[in-house]
């Protein structure tokens, strides 16, 4: 039987994800440049909102079962975040709006639509774990992986894929999780979780030394028991399909298939794609079909396919969307090149070095990260 075509996948997506207000400048509240003219919040609506049109478009969303998220409540949130986040962002979202820590920007209304994120996120798992579907897709906004537990930063109010996580082992009885985040930020909230956990292998794909500076080294690897639990993978800007390909074959699919979760999550940024205006890496979109591809394989083969992917960032706006909408259709199971949703930069993308070569820097930071997770695993 051919598992994709048998696959019944969830998709959450909901309207008020769109209101979600950042407000004016790439940063925040503080523009570098207070003279200049502001310009719209790079985290804008448009992200999450063109990549459910063209799942639309594409045929998509027809073949995914609807999942309506939740309001996450005070008794979910805490179990990640402490009362005092959960006070400030009400605060905040009760008056005018304003930063819920650091760099994580909001509107008046913001806390609904964040409690709407992590309860989407949660619904997906729940779904998941119940049956319901295989695997499944949480288009939501605000993102999550920024935020520690005493606040919001890096535009992320709420821990989503933390607090689903902890909530599945709570109210499932799943006893091991894996996220995977590819974002190309790295994930420092879901690290700091999980930091002395062994009952989630966290591994971590992102720019070396991008942001948030000093998170995300090769040698943070986890305390106590979480030793060797935490894996950090950070490649050279300009990394592309070939080493990210080759991260997947030499590390991220022999560490967890040796992990062998009941769960999968993906924490999916966009935001290493070759576009965006955040960062300098180099994936088109049969990067991220390659990367989904190779989850699905990794769920199928640990716990009957349960895998669930969560939006984090991905700041192109005339090219993430395309890159989300390659995720939902991957999860679908198209495989028909003629249907697929388009490479919007066509063989220019796909022929590029980076798409084929594995550079040099980036095959010896690999060969790094190896050489830290031998002591913990055989790579």
């Amino acid at each position: 039987m051919d598992v994709a075509a048998a696959r019944r996948v969830g998709l959450v997506f909901d309207d008020r994800y769109l209101t979600h207000n950042t407000g004016l400048d790439k940063f925040g509240e503080r523009t570098p440049y207070p003279y200049a003219e502001p310009v719209q919040h790079v985290s804008r609506p448009g992200l999450v909102g063109r990549a459910k049109h063209l799942m639309d478009l594409y045929g998509v969303t027809d073949q995914m079962v609807r999942i309506d998220p939740v309001i996450a409540s005070d008794e979910q949130l805490l179990t990640y975040h402490t009362p005092e986040h959960l006070a400030h962002v009400k605060t905040l979202s009760d008056g005018y709006g304003g930063d819920s820590g650091s760099g994580a920007p909001m509107g008046q209304g913001g806390d609904r639509v964040a409690r709407l994120a992590a309860g989407g996120t949660i619904a997906a798992v729940d779904a998941v774990l119940r049956g319901d579907v295989d695997t499944a897709y949480a288009l939501v906004r605000p993102p999550g992986h920024h935020a520690m537990a005493d606040q919001g930063m890096g535009y992320c109010v709420y821990s989503n894929a933390v607090i689903a996580a902890k909530l599945a082992q709570q109210n499932h009885g799943v006893e091991k999780v894996l996220i995977l985040d590819w974002d190309v930020h790295h994930g420092n909230g879901t690290q700091a979780a999980f930091w002395s956990d062994p009952s989630v292998l966290f591994i971590s794909l992102h720019q070396d030394d991008l942001y948030p500076v000093g998170w995300g080294a090769v040698d943070q690897v986890g305390v106590e028991a979480g030793e060797g639990f935490t894996v950090n993978i950070p490649l050279p800007a300009g990394a592309g399909n070939a080493a990210y390909a080759a991260v997947f074959e030499q590390l991220v699919t022999p560490i967890a298939s040796q992990f062998n979760p009941d769960l999968v999550i993906v924490s999916a940024g966009q935001d290493a794609s070759v576009f965006d205006p955040l960062a300098r890496m180099s994936i088109t979109t049969g990067g991220y079909r390659a990367m989904c591809e190779a989850m699905l394989a990794i769920a199928d083969a640990c716990c009957g396919g349960k895998l669930v992917v969560t939006q984090e960032g991905g700041y192109a706006a005339e090219y993430a969307p395309y890159c989300s909408a390659t995720i939902g259709q991957t999860l679908v199971g198209v495989t028909d090149e003629t249907q697929r949703v388009p490479e919007p930069y066509g063989e220019r993308a796909v022929k590029q070095p980076a798409s084929n070569v594995v550079g040099l820097d980036a095959e010896q930071a690999i060969e790094r990260a190896r050489q830290v997770q031998a002591k913990y695993w055989k790579v």
